[in-house]
């Protein structure tokens, strides 16, 4: 098992559960040790509640990476996995990349585009590796889609559209004793967006991971609804992408009513795709001249990179917390063959990297940047 650290996550948080139910899942990790709050009594107790030894759960970042590299090789962290607020991102991951961790980061990567492209320095000049849980990317019919696409069956592909609703900012939050809702629409703590960070960056790079394209040109109406709120909460996007084809991306926090249904639609000129959260485990495929498909996960007509992130029989739900432990164990699964001086699968390559991370950034600094613009196409500038 590969030995595991946790910055951030403590009581109170929601996504540092997340992250541990999908560590733990495939029995690839064992988590060890941890630095849970920038409170240290928190932190403490936040472990305790983990069943961690007291010695290995610390008061800050700098402490859990200074401390577990001074132990012996074969007891010390190999992977630290950060899960708090996106301005303490960059500086943990930095400092352990720098140390010879491997890291797992929460999106979006850092709070800023530059910040993004020096930690990208420092990944590529140490001999860690390094995994963003985009979480969506994890879906094994969100990995058939991307095979299909990349196969050439649907011919060149014209359009792209993919959407991501919420409804759980459609009221002011953040002036109640919501958390989440408190972090998320500070800009000092968010950073420069709202919705189109927090959701939009997994829409865009859902779509770019599907389709294989990238988006050269955009064109944002970026909006606050919510009176009082700092930072955005709804905003749509016309996209252009490379290989000519165009596309248009929604996020919003204030759709009443609405969950978290993700959806996907790509169509090229001999048939198309649509892929939706609420039914994760069914991709359809809708040919120019012929019925429509419906494919299911866990089937044995599906490709390779599906069957590999499938876990049960078809019929069998598999959800939000599978496909983000479909990223945990493909690192896993990278870092097991690197140690046993072998070259990792395809499949199991295939999880969110540094490069996802600056260009999700890049998006952010875009779609503000257009939204603010009274040009109607912006240069999608890394």
């Amino acid at each position: 098992m590969i030995r595991l650290g946790m910055i951030g996550g403590g009581q109170g948080a929601f996504i540092g559960g997340v992250h541990r139910l999908a560590a733990a899942l495939d029995g690839q990790y064992d988590l060890v040790a941890g630095a849970f709050s920038s409170n240290p009594g928190t932190s403490k107790a936040s472990g305790q509640l983990l069943g961690l030894s007291a010695e290995r759960v610390y008061g800050s970042y700098q402490e859990l990476i200074e401390r577990e590299k001074q132990l012996p090789e074969s007891e010390r962290v190999q992977v630290v996995s950060i899960v708090t607020p996106n301005h303490l991102h960059f500086a943990p991951a930095k400092l352990a990349l720098e140390n010879g961790f491997h890291v797992i980061l929460d999106k979006p990567m850092t709070f800023s585009l530059a910040e993004a492209k020096e930690l990208q320095a420092v990944v590529e000049a140490s001999s860690c590796h390094f995994c963003l849980t985009h979480t969506y990317t994890g879906y094994p019919m969100v990995k058939e889609a991307r095979q299909l696409v990349a196969s050439g069956e649907l011919g060149t592909i014209r359009k792209v559209y993919v959407e991501y609703p919420q409804g759980w900012l459609s009221a002011f939050e953040e002036g109640t004793a919501n958390k989440q809702a408190a972090w998320r629409t500070d800009p000092t703590k968010s950073g420069l967006a709202g919705a189109m960070g927090d959701i939009g960056t997994h829409a865009f790079n859902l779509l770019e991971y599907v389709s294989g394209l990238a988006v050269t040109q955009l064109c944002a109406d970026i909006n606050t609804v919510v009176p009082g709120r700092k930072l955005d909460d709804d905003g749509a996007v016309l996209l252009r992408l490379s290989g000519g084809a165009s596309g248009v991306l929604t996020a919003t926090q204030v759709a009443a009513g609405e969950e978290n249904n993700l959806r996907l639609r790509i169509y090229g000129e001999k048939g198309g795709l649509e892929w939706q959260q609420a039914d994760a485990n069914t991709l359809q495929v809708k040919w120019l001249d012929r019925p429509t498909e419906i494919r299911r996960a866990g089937t044995g007509y599906v490709g390779s990179f599906a069957r590999h992130n499938t876990r049960t029989p078809a019929g069998h739900p598999e959800g939000y917390l599978e496909a983000f432990a479909n990223l945990y164990r493909n690192f896993a699964l990278t870092l097991q063959a690197e140690l046993a001086g072998e070259t990792a699968s395809p499949e199991a390559l295939d999880y969110p990297g540094i490069a996802d991370g600056v260009r999700g950034m890049a998006f952010i600094e875009n779609v503000i940047a257009s939204g603010r613009s009274d040009r109607k196409w912006t240069d999608f500038t890394v």
